[in-house]
């Protein structure tokens, strides 16, 4: 498959997964944890709540001139360069593209959000322990991370290029 239409496909992927999620918990759950559902008795719940923040809820307190430069614009230009980057560098191993695409294709569902809505809609929560639970987050944060972990894999364990 050509190079560029796979990092178009993978980021547009990954979009539309957050987004039918999103669609799904919007139009069948209640907002604000009134209605929340055990997918794995308490370790595992879908719990409705939109965040005004960021990862966590993070500056949902900020002012709106704050919120507007740093959950809308910082993110966007930063998503623009790492598009750019992604399509520029053709020495990407695979595994550190993919990861971009999924970290690129989160970020842009998560911006989106905030531009239609003024909140990213979360929904999972996992419980291990009373002390060892997440945040609620969605499936945008979830490509996010996975794409962090998956350049962190590829930076340790990647075969290095010699010059």
């Amino acid at each position: 498959m050509n190079r560029n239409l796979f990092i178009v496909l993978l980021i547009a992927f990954n979009i539309a997964i957050d987004q039918i999620s999103k669609i799904i918990v919007r139009t069948t759950m209640v907002r604000g944890g009134k209605g929340e559902i055990n997918v794995i008795k308490d370790y595992f719940q879908l719990i409705w709540v939109e965040n005004q923040g960021a990862f966590l809820g993070m500056g949902s307190d900020m002012n709106p001139t704050l919120k507007l430069i740093f959950l809308l614009i910082l993110p966007t230009l930063v998503l623009g360069y790492v598009i750019y980057y992604i399509f520029k560098t053709k020495e990407l191993d695979r595994l550190s593209l993919i990861a971009f695409c999924c970290i690129v294709g989160g970020g842009i569902a998560n911006v989106f959000d905030r531009i239609v809505f003024g909140e990213v809609t979360d929904f999972f929560f996992i419980k291990i322990t009373e002390t060892i639970k997440t945040g609620i987050f969605n499936v945008a944060d979830l490509s996010v991370t996975t794409g962090m972990i998956m350049l962190l894999f590829s930076g340790l364990f990647g075969k290095k290029k010699t010059a």
